[in-house]
């Protein structure tokens, strides 16, 4: 292979021969020239910002962990307020079908013809972050009905409504009546469920035992502190069951029917208290039948 130089600075034109092996290697070299330039200007260009695509990829690492983290954070609310909104439908009495939490809600309609866009990440991060606040208002507005719903429900235990014994009419009624004993007209300050002795006195509310003791009146008696100025009393007792300070619930058997005391026969006495004044008990009592 003959390379001849010819240029004006030249006398005469020059030449030089080259061997096959020295011909293949210059074929070679000017070849591979154009690969060496282009990886020469990807080395600097990485050599200028050596840590460009390991931030890169940290950045975007990152924005990921931080979405993950949100969307778990979204589905906790989430299931909280599945939570929140079943034990609040069964409160009321709201139909199963109507508010299966578990079903998605059905959604559709024509497709828009309006220009619809690709959300990118820091619109998506953006609308987390709504959804993220609006979810929080939702659960604090459920938690302060379900608190609502919650005192209601043990302000209704607390309030004296349960029969005590199971018989469903009085012997006596309240307000003003001939005094069994005397004959003569005197109030009576509560109502007289006709039982046989060893009949179950239930508490017809939840609350604290203030008083459980034997009285020259009342006998065998026991009375429950159910707040808020409420109180109920339970009289003639053959048997008390608890004692002060015992913390009893509503329905809970306190004590049997029997004939203690001032009486003429088995059966209980019952008083209702507000504030330490008698109240009428048929007006708080579901009575049977």
């Amino acid at each position: 292979m003959n390379i001849i130089f010819v240029s004006s600075n030249l006398a005469r034109s020059k030449s030089i021969t080259l061997g096959r092996n020295q011909a293949i290697a210059l074929i070679l070299g000017w070849a591979v020239l154009p690969v060496i330039i282009a990886l020469g200007l990807y080395y600097s260009m990485l050599s200028g910002n050596p840590m460009q695509p390991a931030k890169k990829t940290a950045h975007l690492q990152e924005n990921l962990n931080a979405m993950a983290a949100r969307l778990g954070q979204l589905q906790a609310q989430v299931l909280r307020l599945d939570a929140v909104g079943e034990r609040l439908a069964k409160h009321f009495g709201l139909p199963e079908q109507e508010f299966d939490f578990r079903k998605q809600p059905g959604q559709g309609g024509a497709e828009t013809q309006a220009p619809q866009y690709q959300l990118n990440a820091h619109q998506l991060e953006h609308e987390l972050a709504m959804f993220d606040r609006q979810l929080e208002k939702r659960s604090e507005s459920l938690s302060v009905l379900e608190a609502m719903t919650l005192r209601e429900r043990v302000a209704k235990s607390t309030f004296p409504t349960l029969q005590p014994v199971s018989a469903g009419w009085f012997s006596s009624n309240y307000g003003w009546r001939l005094d069994p004993f005397s004959g003569k007209q005197a109030f009576h300050e509560g109502v007289d469920f006709m039982a046989e002795t060893g009949t179950p006195i239930r508490a017809a509310a939840g609350g604290v035992v203030v008083y459980s003791d034997y009285h020259p009146q009342y006998g065998n008696m026991i009375t429950i502190d159910h707040g808020n100025g409420m109180a109920s009393r339970y009289a003639h007792a053959s048997k008390r069951l608890v004692r002060i300070d015992d913390i009893v619930l509503q329905g809970q058997k306190i004590a049997e029917v029997g004939n203690t005391g001032r009486s003429t026969g088995p059966h209980l006495h019952f008083e209702v208290l507000s504030n330490g004044t008698p109240q009428n008990p048929a007006r708080y009592l579901k009575i049977a039948g």
